[in-house]
């Protein structure tokens, strides 16, 4: 195919929590790759709450300005540096890095991408969100095939959604939390044993009341007021497990004041352990827990949950990242090219 001179990218051009302040898009040139490299065509791209800690400088990774916004795509490789050979043009791949995902067109080193049987939706939804469920329940969280509790907030995103699947299908008893009686529905679909709706229930109590000896692991994205009820119901060698705080992420840090975490979590032999999907980039576990998660979506255990609303190109990846912050969706967002 022919390529054309320029493509449209998303950038942040400053530091804001206001996302649609702080990017523009930009038109770039397309330039050929060089030796190790490829040029992919993105096709889906995928919405994450941490989107907005980039546009704000506030990720973990450091994201100065100008930035390219959106850290995971699915695309097709319409172009090919000298050398590479593990690839032909028009092969599919899975993409994970910083400003790979609200463009037009991405290049990066062809070791860096992870080959995928083909590009939808469902398989995007698998990049971000399946990997962190995947790899921070059995590798961070050393989670156990039957007999443990566990708790997913946000259980009904992009990622819990997964969490409680995966969680599932290892045999466990899985609570997850959400806030619509809608998304209580899709939960239990998925197999959750107890659905705690935070708009009706108070997780604390819930806890408490129905959980006594405490919550084996709890994989958490949410953190404020969650993370505190979570911890305080860590069972005899509990995991909490955090992948975010979505809770913070519009307003500055919270300033708490309360006993130090080592109080909560000494007597019992608990621990909070952070996990970062990005200090997996590159790595063959990324590819490894991929190939399984779509083993899984092949032979339909795994059902991912893509949030119906549409949103096209470049231009829609703002409405989208609006759209996700909003808490208004129901499963993975996700942006079409």
């Amino acid at each position: 195919m022919t390529l054309p001179e320029t493509f449209q990218k998303l950038v942040a051009t400053r530091h804001s929590k206001n996302f649609r302040e702080a990017v523009e898009i930009q038109t770039i040139p397309l330039l050929p790759p060089q030796p190790g490299e490829i040029i992919v065509k993105n096709l889906y791209a995928g919405v994450n709450a941490a989107d907005l800690m980039m546009a704000a400088g506030q990720y973990l990774l450091p994201t100065p300005v100008p930035c390219g916004m959106g850290a995971e795509a699915v695309g097709e490789i319409v172009a090919l540096g000298e050398g590479v050979t593990a690839y032909e043009l028009g092969s599919y791949v899975l993409m994970n890095a910083i400003g790979c995902g609200y463009t037009e067109y991405h290049t990066m080193k062809a070791t860096q991408a992870v080959p995928i049987p083909q590009a939808s939706a469902e398989i995007m939804s698998l990049s971000i969100g399946g990997l962190t469920a995947s790899i921070g329940l059995e590798l961070t969280g050393e989670m156990q095939h039957g007999g443990e509790v566990v708790l997913v907030t946000a259980a009904a995103g992009g990622t819990g959604q997964f969490a409680v699947q995966v969680a599932k299908l290892a045999g466990n008893h899985v609570i997850g939390t959400c806030g619509s009686d809608d998304k209580v529905d899709l939960l239990k679909a998925l197999g959750c044993d107890r659905v705690v709706n935070y708009k009706k229930e108070n997780l604390r109590d819930v806890l408490k009341a129905e959980y006594p000896r405490g919550v084996n692991i709890v994989f958490d994205g949410v953190g404020g007021t969650m993370f505190d009820a979570a911890v305080d119901n860590l069972a005899r060698y509990g995991r909490l497990v955090t992948i975010g705080f979505i809770s913070e992420y519009k307003d500055k840090p919270e300033i708490v004041q309360d006993v130090r975490i080592y109080y909560k979590v000494l007597g019992k032999m608990a621990s909070i352990r952070g996990f970062n999907l990005n200090l997996f980039f590159g790595k063959p576990i990324l590819a490894e827990h991929m190939m399984k998660l779509i083993g899984l979506l092949n032979t339909g255990k795994l059902q991912p949950q893509i949030d119906p609303q549409a949103f096209h190109g470049v231009s829609g990846a703002i409405d989208a990242v609006e759209y996700l912050q909003a808490g208004k969706n129901t499963g993975k967002v996700i942006v079409r090219f």
